[in-house]
């Protein structure tokens, strides 16, 4: 007898253990060869004093078990709390995000019948790093990382995806015509990895455009792979337009340790009133199956809540006169699913996961790249006066460097600006080198030496402005590798 997989399992919050306890049932009258290994995570946990919400220990299991199915939770409110899934996905490496949706039609109401596509959400960058500082009274900053082995890393992985389970098509979702170099590199990384999958169909859009067609006509996507922030936003959009956000289960993967979770909230105002939907929870659970090469008991599983969908047999959730046949509760949903396993949906198309998918992610080979120092960003606070007192300030402080522009909220204010520019008190001061020219665009910043801004910026503060931060500008390979002002 083979011995069990030993799996974390967290019950949650609010309708956290209801649910758990309806999957983990299910699972185990299917036949899943499974040892629930329990920790503790969530709002008790915070108040405990623990700012990420999971108790210390948890991360050995988590370590040892490497496989996490996870309950919602409450985040109490209030600051100092820090988001629990986060802090999983960033710590243990959970880089893809994947949440397939599919429509249920016409047993779960939704305008889109043929909707079947997965979102695969890059889960570790981009501005849910959560680096964030309060800089002047006016203005906060929050800083957007995107790095080249964390695109490589979910580009790839979707189109492996995409080729592993019969997927046609990949579309990257991006905002480069705005971020030109974050949202830039990763739409750069895209093509370049499209070439080496010929035989799947490659394409991109802009972020805005494209949520507006993924509701509107759903059915032309296959596999949409974007950044982290967008990719929240759109999983849940189409999960909703797909019938319920309350249905959808998500994936976690890192390449050691990987978390599998429903992609809705603790709802506590229903919690304790078995009227839960569970199907959101089970779903991740059977993409867990599937995970740890339960292939088979997972679609014995999910043709039996297929089955259980067609019959009628609704939580109160997605229960609807005329189509849903019978009300159900959180327990009586789970006792149907069990009582139709080994039985396969009429209408919908059964469900066969074949073989468990191993998909394996290269390691990434960093590229050499010949880096030039070529200016810097002086941030200020400064409230007394207008952009021109400013800059004739700063003009006379550049030293062997000059002042090329002052920027306010990303808008060029001085030299040249327009009066009808809202200003606040947070001022952007970019200094070059003499010798590049006041109109360059492109490539043709000259190199400076870094004792000229450690010397700009002693002079900066004996003047008495309050410097806040600066950022270095660079040219990669001879290319100019910063955004211009609006207006520069």
């Amino acid at each position: 007898m083979s011995k069990k997989k030993r799996i974390t399992v967290a019950k949650g919050d609010g309708i956290g253990p209801e649910i758990m306890d309806a999957t983990l049932r299910i699972l185990d009258a299917a036949g899943a060869s499974f040892e629930p290994v329990f920790v503790e995570i969530g709002e008790q946990v915070y108040l405990k004093g623990h700012s990420a919400g999971i108790e210390p220990s948890a991360w050995d299991v988590l370590r040892d078990t490497k496989v996490f199915l996870k309950a919602p939770i409450t985040t109490p409110q209030g600051g100092g709390f820090k988001s629990l899934n986060v802090t999983v996905r960033t710590t243990l490496g959970l880089f893809a995000n994947v949440r397939p949706c599919v429509s249920l039609y016409p047993y779960v109401d939704t305008k889109h019948s043929k909707l079947d596509l997965v979102i695969v959400r890059e889960n570790e960058e981009d501005l849910y790093t959560g680096i964030e500082h309060k800089q002047t009274a006016d203005t906060v900053q929050c800083l957007k990382l995107v790095s080249r082995p964390g695109s490589e890393k979910i580009i790839r992985y979707a189109f492996e995806y995409a080729k592993a389970y019969g997927r046609k098509k990949v579309t990257a979702m991006v905002k480069d015509n705005i971020m030109k170099q974050t949202d830039g590199l990763f739409h750069e990384v895209f093509k370049s990895i499209a070439k080496e999958y010929p035989e799947i169909e490659s394409t991109s859009e802009i972020i805005d455009i494209g949520a507006a067609h993924l509701a509107e006509r759903p059915q032309v996507y296959d596999v949409v792979v974007t950044l982290n922030l967008y990719g929240d936003i759109i999983s849940d959009i189409v999960a909703q337009i797909a019938g319920s956000v309350g249905m959808a289960g998500s994936a976690n993967i890192g390449e050691i340790v990987s978390m599998f979770e429903a992609i809705h909230g603790s709802a506590p105002d229903i919690a304790g009133k078995n009227i839960a939907n569970p199907s959101g929870l089970l779903n991740a659970a059977i993409m867990l199956l599937v995970h740890i090469g339960q292939p088979d008991i997972a679609a014995k599983i999910q043709n039996a809540w297929l089955l259980t969908i067609e019959e009628g047999l609704h939580t109160a959730d997605i229960f609807k006169a005329g189509v849903s046949r019978i009300k159900l509760g959180t327990k009586e949903f789970a006792d149907a699913i069990i009582g139709n396993l080994g039985h396969l949906p009429e209408k919908f198309k059964p469900i066969s996961f074949g073989k468990a998918k191993e998909i394996h992610i290269p390691e990434y080979k960093r590229s050499v790249m010949k880096k030039d120092l070529v200016g810097t960003d002086v941030f200020l606070d400064w409230s007394p006066g207008s952009p021109e007192e400013l800059g004739k300030k700063l003009s006379t402080l550049s030293g062997d460097l000059k002042l090329r522009m002052i920027t306010n909220r990303g808008v060029k204010v001085y030299p040249q600006g327009q009066p009808e520019t809202f200003l606040t008190d947070h001022w952007r001061c970019r200094f070059v080198s003499q010798n590049t020219p006041d109109t360059e665009m492109g490539d043709g910043f000259t190199p400076i030496q870094p004792n000229q801004i450690a010397n700009l910026l002693l002079r900066i503060a004996e003047a008495g402005l309050d410097c806040i931060q600066i950022e270095n500008l660079y040219n990669f390979d001879g290319k100019r590798s910063f955004s211009l002002g609006q207006g520069e």
